[in-house]
């Protein structure tokens, strides 16, 4: 049920006998040489059209822009102030709030911001459940695990349009660019030095030219591969959130 199909009489109606909404929030953002700049976009949406058939809960617009700061230098992606996109998303919250909205499934990234309207909202007596898929398929299947643009997010959006990945630019092995000899990057933010790896805070281009990160070669992945992970992803949401709705609030 999408909010935006909703008269309001309607959606006054699911309020009066229901506390929970479901949104997805999205980025724009480079996932290396090979994937589309709407991935985190792509699949939530994907996700959704499943979980739609599947369940009652209401589900609010997709929201498709994200603070994705350390990838903004690759051309297209589109990075959100995080202060402007918490104030964003609080207005959506205050506005579901004042209609009867107790319960929010947020789908997707954005981490920080999600725990800090988590933590805001739980004092209004509401719950904030953060449902990261690609982190969820792990706990799923281990042979999932990925990175950022590698295999799982590859073998997903394989999963969703074969023709949106570019194969051509999947290219060899991953070469991270490091700070010295004995300072060599291991991901994102991390360096290893004596066999500890310490944050060290980087634009995303210099740690590698490619935009993807991870143990998972982008290679990998496989259509079939794809379309299992989402079909299981959306059918755990939505036992989920029947398992959810049993919350008492105090």
């Amino acid at each position: 049920m999408r909010l935006t199909n909703l008269t309001w009489p309607k959606a006054q109606e699911y309020f009066e006998k229901n506390d929970m909404v479901l949104i997805s929030i999205g980025s724009i953002e480079c996932h290396g040489r090979h994937m589309p700049l709407g991935t985190d976009t792509l699949i939530p949406e994907h996700l959704l059209e499943k979980i739609e058939k599947k369940s009652d809960v209401l589900i609010a617009p997709t929201i498709p822009y994200g603070s994705c700061q350390c990838l903004a230098p690759y051309p297209g992606t589109i990075d959100i102030n995080g202060e402007v996109l918490y104030q964003f998303c609080r207005q959506i919250f205050l506005s579901l709030y004042r209609h009867g909205a107790r319960k929010f499934v947020f789908l997707n990234g954005n981490i920080k911001m999600i725990e800090r309207l988590g933590m805001e909202f739980e004092d209004k007596g509401c719950l904030v459940a953060m449902l990261n898929w690609w982190l969820m398929a792990w706990d799923m299947n281990p042979a999932w695990k990925g990175g950022h643009g590698g295999g799982e997010e590859t073998a997903a959006i394989l999963g969703i349009d074969p023709s949106l990945v570019d194969k051509s630019e999947i290219g060899g092995e991953l070469k991270f660019k490091h700070l010295s000899d004995n300072l060599k990057t291991t991901g994102f933010r991390s360096v290893e030095f004596k066999g500890v790896n310490v944050d060290i805070i980087r634009n995303t281009p210099h740690v590698t030219d490619s935009g993807w990160i991870g143990p998972d070669h982008p290679s990998t992945a496989t259509e079939e591969w794809g379309k299992e992970m989402l079909e299981t992803t959306a059918n755990y949401i939505v036992d989920f959130m029947e398992e959810f709705k049993k919350v008492k609030l105090s």
